[in-house]
């Protein structure tokens, strides 16, 4: 479903993505881990085009994002790491305009509406100015509305900042969801409990280089670690001699 070929990023004589590769398939919910500056989000902005890619190529479902990146750029959905919403909308009004952008008809946008709406809790705050949400309820918000196109993947860059845990848990059973459904979930997160909880494969990153990547449970027999955050450490952090 997603494919990253020798991505590269650069920023002058900066090289912050080193050639990256990555394979993640269909109803796969994939945790992006890596400490802070590892190049998790730049390789994101990479994939969905908010910024250039120096060399290499990414695809989604055989659409690659330099040979056709209208196409490409429909078949997923994204939140960014400091989104931004129109704060004078009502919560209602932020989701059509979403919808108008991918032209999403209108008996389709009620049926989607119906359907994550309640699953988030959003249709209690539906019809309240944007202004007047918590961070929880905004994020909640952003993701319904980033389903409301029923995207192919769903790229999140640290979803659950600012939240409080119920919200987190919310968040957590509700991508346990979605990958049943058949959706790939791409999930940047510092949270390695999430991570562990939800992710049936994960990829490590540091200083731009892909440190290991692949399921999970075949990644903790094959390095000998029973917790995620054990083999988080172990190659992230240099050993001490």
């Amino acid at each position: 479903m997603i494919k990253l070929t020798n991505l590269k990023k650069n920023y002058g004589t900066f090289t912050a993505v080193k050639e990256i590769n990555l394979e993640i398939g269909k109803g796969e919910v994939f945790g992006f881990l890596g400490p802070n500056g590892a190049g998790k989000t730049s390789t994101i902005k990479m994939m969905t085009g908010l910024t250039s890619i120096t060399s290499g190529d990414a695809e989604i479902d055989g659409i690659s994002i330099r040979k056709n990146p209208v196409a490409y750029k429909k078949q997923f959905a994204l939140i960014p790491d400091k989104p931004y919403m129109f704060e004078k909308l009502r919560g209602i009004e932020y989701m059509e305009f979403i919808a108008n952008l991918y032209q999403v008809e209108r008996p389709e946008f009620k049926r989607l509406l119906d359907k994550y709406a309640p699953r988030f809790g959003v249709d209690e705050y539906v019809n309240d100015f944007i202004e007047s949400y918590s961070h929880g309820m905004s994020q909640k918000l952003l993701i319904v509305a980033s389903l409301i196109h029923s995207p192919k993947v769903f790229i999140l860059d640290e979803p659950m900042v600012g939240l409080d845990p119920r919200s987190m848990k919310v968040l957590r059973d509700e991508f346990k969801k979605l990958s049943k459904e058949g959706m790939t979930v791409f999930m940047s997160t510092h949270s390695l409990d999430t991570a562990e909880e939800v992710c049936s494969t994960v990829g490590i990153i540091d200083h731009g280089n892909i440190l290991e990547w692949g399921n999970l449970k075949d990644i903790k027999k094959k390095t000998k670690n029973t917790k995620l955050e054990d083999l988080f450490f172990e190659l992230t952090e240099p050993v001490e001699k």
